[in-house]
């Protein structure tokens, strides 16, 4: 088994940078920002922005691995305060409005709902697929919660939903008012 060298105190550097320069920029102009852009910002080469990041989702994931473990951390605090059927209504309304408010990650989370095995879906998809399914299963337990529903149906249903209110004519996309409101509807049809 071959040994895995640590990273150089430079290369650390530079991706950390690369990480900063970033998350700036798919916040200010979404997932479809330059690389060249990002590669500037962070002081190095376009080549280095790919030896530490091979596509473009590589990037945007790491950018937002951090948020993403934040929001499915937030799952297990929640339920810790609210009985299973609020917990999983405020966590689903906290996951919609972050993915509206932190450009990109729409994106990213889309990917990591669907079905279909790629790395995104591994780093990102896994810890939000399993705090929604300690939620889902805890309120069907609970009776609030329809039996037939699977937790990526109710992921998916809250992409949705954050895609629609964004992309909504008049209507803040930052206003998770607007975004809660629209998952209580979707609510309405997912209760036992």
């Amino acid at each position: 088994m071959a040994q895995v060298r640590p990273m150089r105190a430079d290369a650390r550097r530079n991706r950390e940078r690369l990480l900063q320069a970033a998350a700036t920029a798919f916040a200010e102009h979404g997932e479809g920002a330059s690389l060249d852009d990002i590669a500037k910002r962070a002081g190095v080469g376009t080549g280095t922005l790919y030896r530490h990041f091979p596509t473009r989702q590589a990037l945007l994931e790491a950018a937002y691995l951090d948020r993403i473990e934040a929001i499915a951390a937030r799952a297990d605090l929640i339920a810790a305060e609210r009985s299973p059927g609020h917990a999983l209504r405020e966590w689903l309304g906290e996951l919609a409005a972050g993915m509206i408010q932190v450009r990109g990650m729409k994106t990213l989370l889309g990917t990591a709902v669907t079905a279909g095995g790629t790395a995104v879906d591994t780093a990102c998809g896994d810890c939000l697929r399993a705090a929604a399914g300690r939620l889902v299963r805890a309120a069907q337990a609970e009776g609030t919660l329809r039996r037939d529903v699977e937790p990526i149906e109710v992921l998916r249903l809250v992409h949705g939903v954050a895609t629609a209110a964004e992309s909504a004519d008049g209507t803040d996309p930052a206003d998770a008012t607007s975004v809660r409101r629209c998952l209580w509807l979707v609510w309405g049809g997912l209760r036992a």
